[in-house]
């Protein structure tokens, strides 16, 4: 086995016992990426010389005796709509492509503190509004598992990175899926974080509006659940340049071992694939001792209204103005439908959502406590074709339709994790589990029932 083939946790256990030097674990993952990167374009910023600095002062610590992180030593990627000093922020955009952050967000603080090793930055669709990855900046990034299938998004490139062995670890973000689905369509795992776990704030811009104040998260994508919860750990610290940050522990008091299962979630449509594999999830649950009930959800389709709702009306303060100047063909194409579903709110509206996502937080959180996790679908299709989204108008209201947990939980700030269960007929299938607000240990317990470890694939 090569040392890019490795999860995080075994390439950190090498570098401790002085199996493998940094600098032997980044020139392994550098050259993995060489060898893929120009077929599947997932990372659009390398920098490999910096790497490799950063791999040579860690293996000085290393021969010093000097304690080591718990990431020392683990190659990862950063998505391109987050700052890193002295890389530009593009969020996938030509207007944005000489915006240099001067400062590093949050998120990159921590994982460097904890002896991560940048080697790149991915790819997302212009203004990371899409499940593809597609823009005018940057390109095309490809599904490494499958050509012809979307690798997600908007951390299309982190999943795509992850799943070709560029890196043991990848950053994500998501308002709406955009660590889910990317996860679920390359066949690995992704973890998408309670509102406030992950600290992070962009320097380079203005404060976001509320919706993505409450909405948008940051969080890991890899090959292992072991590795997410590493990532994770790195990723929690406290930094207090983000307002909504609570410094909760990561491992909380045992509650009882009850799932939900829930096939259908809000009469969603959901494909027979996806239903058999939620079915065999649940029986890995209950072998393992959890009591499994198969119940009906709380409301999610109005949250996902009331999310695009806010979403459209908050775009429509600024973004629509962006959107026009950058003219990127698919984002042109994907805002005007969303807009054709939900046109842009006024005022009252706007306090309206605001005042219903109580009411939709008081009962997830009540249904929560009840069924401590919940098992439902990622998505309610096999990954989508690539492109999907800028085909017919019957096919982006059959593509809304499959994401509807997708953009309904984030909506009440609950966790979510996307759990690899397998392929389908060449195409990848998988698993969502949802809990209350900090209890990402309990995704990450029953993860480890249902989520096996992935080796890096390249088919594309």
């Amino acid at each position: 086995m090569e040392l890019w083939e490795l999860t995080a946790t075994e390439i950190v256990e090498n570098i401790k016992n002085g199996k493998a030097s940094a600098r032997m674990v980044v020139e392994s993952a550098i050259a993995r990426l060489e060898k893929v990167n120009p077929s599947i374009n997932a990372v659009v910023d390398s920098f490999h010389e910096e790497a490799l600095s950063r791999a040579d002062t860690l293996d000085v610590k290393r021969k010093s005796g000097e304690e080591l992180g718990p990431l020392s030593g683990v190659p990862i990627t950063i998505k391109v709509n987050i700052d890193q000093r002295g890389k530009a922020t593009t969020n996938g955009l030509r207007i944005q492509k000489d915006l240099i952050a001067e400062q590093d967000n949050p998120v990159i603080t921590n994982l460097e503190k904890a002896g991560a090793i940048i080697i790149g930055r991915t790819n997302t669709p212009a203004f990371s509004l899409r499940w593809f990855t597609k823009n005018s900046l940057h390109g095309h990034t490809l599904n490494p598992v499958n050509s012809s299938l979307t690798p997600g998004g908007s951390s299309g490139g982190a999943a795509a990175a992850v799943a070709s062995g560029i890196g043991a670890i990848a950053h994500g973000t998501d308002i709406a899926g955009s660590i889910r689905y990317p996860a679920y369509a390359c066949g690995i795992h992704g973890l998408r974080p309670s509102l406030g776990r992950v600290p992070a704030h962009n320097f380079s811009g203005p404060d976001r509006y509320i919706g993505g104040q409450l909405m948008a998260v940051s969080g890991p994508l890899a090959r292992s659940i072991a590795d997410l919860r590493l990532a994770l750990s790195a990723m929690m610290q406290p930094s207090f340049s983000d307002p909504w940050f609570m410094p909760v522990p990561l491992i909380s008091k045992v509650t009882l071992k009850r799932a939900a299962l829930c096939i259908s979630p809000d009469g969603m449509i959901v494909a027979p694939e996806v239903k058999a594999a939620l079915i065999e999830a649940g029986k890995l649950l209950e072998a393992d001792g959890w009591i499994v009930e198969e119940v009906k959800t709380p409301p999610l389709r109005e949250a996902m209204e009331k999310q695009l709702t806010l979403w459209m009306a908050e775009m429509a303060q600024g973004a629509s103005d962006a959107v026009l100047l950058e003219n990127d063909p698919d984002a042109n194409i994907v805002y005007e439908r969303l807009r054709n579903i939900c046109p842009p709110a006024d005022l009252a509206g706007v306090m309206k959502v605001l005042q219903s996502r109580s009411t939709l937080v008081r009962a997830w959180r009540v249904f929560l406590n009840k069924y401590p996790i919940m098992l439902c679908p990622v998505s309610g299709q096999l990954p989508f074709e690539d492109q999907k989204d800028v085909g017919s108008q019957s096919d982006f209201d059959d593509m809304i339709e499959a994401q509807l947990t997708q953009v309904g939980l984030p909506f009440m700030g609950l966790p979510g994790l996307c759990v690899s269960t397998g392929m389908v007929e060449g195409k990848p299938v998988g698993v969502q589990l949802v809990s209350d607000q900090y209890r990402e240990d309990l995704l990450l317990i029953a993860g480890d029932v249902i989520g096996k470890n992935i080796l890096p694939v390249f088919n594309a």
